[in-house]
């Protein structure tokens, strides 16, 4: 008994001696070209960056701080990874639980109606005994795999870097909710903005309209003009219809982002906001650390160079330990007796030999799956610093117009305001009027857009960043 005690001790010696065998390869982040990444004139050398400032810093409006946090608990995107998460936890527990042995317990009757003429059947019936036979059997039985080549360890590695990646993927949502969120509420403020000033507008035409016929009666214009002014009229009033339906889908938006019904959203002024934080891009190495999907898709990348390993290992030999004991007996009440004891033990070396190609294809099919990681990664970091170049030229560019446009609104209110009076003293007629005033409304509607724009630059840079969800 001792001799076999011995032999199985050894066995189990062997195999954790052996896992110092480790042909699984470690993993060390790729080479990446990242020093060009943004397209600024002035290269960046600073190692703080816009998206190391958390949101509720750079988003300082109460109401739409608090729309943030309603969204971070409700959209429905964000419970879909939270659950994600949970999955892949699970799978990481699984991972860690390789190490240990396994461990199963069963009990069974059976029951046999012998033929009597069966060399059992004759047996027994010879000797006077029945022929039907029951059994029963307790059986305990542990099964243990040496991990001699790091495929256990591999996988552990494998789900540890699912589970992060899928944390990674949580964060991007939450990143791109915050981004969401604050365009569209800035969007509602500055749509709101031209809805005042498109009203303001309609009662200064309506007044228009009066004077233009007061001028018809004195001969200073004919009916044309009075229907002209009045199409000016229905045109404002068509532009505030088109924005206040702007308005409902909006606050619709925004409903679902919250993860609501659609409904009303209360909100600030646009003319109250303040949204200048200080534009920091940080070096673009910063981006493997602060972008989410960045995060996410190197962590995709080390789960699939994990399970590479794992194929790499399975060309190798596995050890494996399986003992199996218990109690069986044909007769129930010496079912727990010592002659009813019973046990097993197997151990072995087991090296697949020919089994198709399976084996080789499915290393080869774990290696092209790396490499697609790699690239995916790779490509991630190429798109975050393009969209990061591409946030910072929209606002560069929508912060040099909004100096100009401001500009360009000042002179056409000068210029429809001279044209109200020339109109009186018949020095330019109504057509040169109406166009002067339209102008004038375009292009301060178009001052508010521009306004928010610039907002939704910054929003976008923030976001480009990997700004919100620290």
């Amino acid at each position: 008994m001792k001799n076999k005690i011995y032999k199985v001790v050894a066995v189990v010696v062997l195999g954790t001696v052996m896992q110092s065998c480790f042909v699984a390869k470690k993993y060390d982040r790729p080479e990446l070209k990242t020093e060009n990444l943004y397209r600024t004139e002035v290269v960046s050398t600073d190692t703080t960056s816009l998206a190391n400032v958390s949101w509720d810093k750079v988003f300082t409006d109460p109401t739409l701080q608090g729309y943030i946090k309603t969204g971070l608990q409700n959209n429905l995107d964000i419970r879909i990874a939270m659950q994600n998460i949970v999955a892949a936890e699970a799978t990481m527990k699984q991972g860690k639980a390789g190490y240990f042995p396994t461990l199963s317990v069963g009990a069974d009757w059976t029951h046999q109606e012998l033929s009597k003429n069966s060399q059992l059947g004759a047996l027994f019936s010879s000797g006077g005994g029945a022929t039907n036979v029951d059994q029963y059997q307790l059986t305990g039985t542990l099964g243990w795999e040496a991990d001699i080549w790091g495929k256990i360890r591999s996988n552990k590695r494998a789900a540890n870097a699912s589970y992060l990646q899928t944390i990674a993927a949580n964060q991007a949502v939450k990143t791109q909710l915050i981004a969401n969120i604050a365009s569209t509420y800035y969007q509602l403020l500055s749509v709101d903005a031209q809805i005042k000033l498109a009203e303001e507008t309609l009662i200064n035409r309506t007044e228009s309209i009066e004077t233009i016929i007061a001028l018809k009666d004195a001969g200073n214009v004919n009916e044309v003009g009075v229907k002209q002014t009045e199409a000016q009229k229905y045109a404002t009033e068509i532009i505030i219809a088109d924005l206040k339906n702007s308005i409902i889908t909006l606050e619709n938006s925004m409903s679902i982002l919250l993860g609501q019904a659609p409904g009303k959203i209360a909100r600030s002024t646009f003319e109250a906001q303040t949204l200048q934080p200080e534009i920091t891009l940080g070096v673009p190495a910063t981006l493997l650390r602060n972008r989410p999907d960045v995060i996410a898709a190197e962590y995709n990348l080390i789960s699939l160079f994990e399970q590479t390993n794992v194929a790499r290992s399975n060309f190798y030999p596995t050890l494996k330990v399986t003992a199996t004991g218990g109690l069986q007996s044909i007769d129930l009440k010496e079912w727990f007796s010592a002659n009813s004891l019973f046990a097993n033990v197997v151990t072995g070396l087991t090296q697949p030999l020919f089994n198709g190609r399976q084996i080789k294809t499915r290393f080869e099919v774990a290696k092209a799956n790396q490499e697609q990681a790699y690239l995916r990664f790779e490509q991630s970091l190429l798109t975050a610093g393009n969209e990061v170049s591409n946030a910072l030229a929209q606002y560069n560019n929508e912060t040099a117009k909004l100096a100009i446009r401001t500009k360009q609104v000042d002179a056409l209110k000068k210029a429809a305001g001279y044209s109200d009076e020339l109109l009186t003293y018949g020095l330019v007629n109504y057509l040169e009027v109406l166009t002067a005033k339209d102008n004038a409304l375009n292009t301060e509607l178009n001052l508010i857009d521009n306004k928010y724009q610039q907002y939704n630059a910054i929003i976008q840079l923030y976001r480009a960043l990997g700004g919100g969800w620290q």
